[in-house]
């Protein structure tokens, strides 16, 4: 018999607030909306038991973030997290990359391989992207679900694994199964526990806690001023949808950093508008892009230059351009790159 997993409070990536008392929510995830509240409570229910989960939501909301916190706050916490994603694995090598083989087992198999099962031994193997599997893959798998016995290929002898098993998908498997493209047995194997995982959209209090924390990230990581966020600003961005929920915002906040957003001036990513103006009325549209984009150049290639100590093909390996059409942008805009270099 296996020993009572601890109290949440004494598991790993679970910590509690020494002032109030309340347990803080796990590493990793970041919130404090009524539906992010709801989210955490499934977890830490998840993380008392042992049983396969499938986990819904779309795609960036923090699927993988919210499988890695059922499993730091379980039982398994201190062995391994095993992630797969299945759509990355060509189905003629899936059971060989779930179950290893020997040397020989087939005909490119010139060196043994440990199998994702095998490094999940006492953990957690989390399925990414379940939808995407084969039909082969998915035969294999649910052989594999219904006894939890499998064989390392080219060995007769079975072993039993000892993994937790989560799995996750942005489609409605159910949808999928009615289509034919996934199996019903194989959804009803995975199909113990369920945890949805909400779109950011549904997370709008939320938004301003992940701006912070995104832009604290990459500013720290080019030596950046860390960007104010007006009232303003955080409004609009709370009003998005947000269709690449957290991923995509963490990259319109990566952009913010590089592009200096301040109390003057407000980037919100590539689908909003500038407020520019030239002269007592509005500018017109062609004129107030223009204007835009020369501001946003200059202001990139001079948080670029200073992250780089003026050091020109430095600066275009990090804006990920040529170092050509780099410096004919530093001249367009009269940056003068000695001006960064130390000495």
């Amino acid at each position: 018999m296996k020993p009572e997993p601890p109290p949440l409070s004494e598991s790993a990536g679970c910590h509690r607030d020494r002032a109030t008392g309340a347990d803080r929510p796990p590493q990793g995830l970041l919130g404090a909306s009524a539906a992010f509240e709801r989210l955490v409570a499934d977890i830490r229910l998840l993380a008392r038991t042992d049983a396969p989960a499938l986990i819904d939501g779309e795609t960036g909301s923090g699927k993988e973030l919210a499988a890695r916190a059922i499993h730091y706050l379980g039982q398994r916490g201190s062995r391994p997290f095993v992630p797969v994603n299945c759509g990355a694995i060509p189905e003629a090598l899936f059971e060989s990359e779930l179950f290893g083989h020997i040397r020989g087992a087939f005909t490119d198999a010139r060196t043994p391989r440990t199998g994702l099962v095998s490094h999940a031994e006492g953990g957690t193997l989390f399925l990414d992207e379940i939808d995407t599997l084969p039909p082969k893959g998915q035969v294999v798998l649910l052989r594999f679900l219904q006894d939890r016995r499998y064989r390392v290929l080219g060995q007769s002898q079975e072993t039993v694994s000892d993994a937790r098993i989560l799995a996750a998908s942005n489609r409605c498997l159910e949808d999928e199964a009615a289509a034919g493209r996934f199996r019903s047995d194989l959804l009803y194997r995975l199909n113990i526990l369920r945890l949805r995982v909400p779109p950011l959209r549904d997370r709008g209090d939320d938004v301003p806690l992940l701006c912070r924390h995104f832009a604290r990230i990459y500013a720290n990581r080019y030596d950046l001023p860390c960007p104010e966020f007006p009232p303003q600003a955080l409004a609009r961005l709370q009003a998005r949808a947000w269709p690449g929920n957290v991923r995509e915002l963490e990259s319109a906040v990566h952009r913010m950093v590089l592009q200096g957003v301040t109390e003057q001036s407000e980037v919100y990513g590539p689908d909003s508008a500038a407020d520019t103006s030239a002269g007592p009325g509005p500018a017109s549209f062609r004129d107030a892009k223009a204007e835009a984009i020369a501001s946003f150049e200059r202001r990139y290639l001079c948080n670029v230059m200073a992250h780089t100590g003026g050091n020109v093909s430095a600066a275009a390996r990090l804006a990920q351009t040529d170092r050509r059409a780099l410096g004919r942008l530093l001249k367009k805009h009269g940056v003068d790159c000695d001006r960064y270099r130390n000495g």
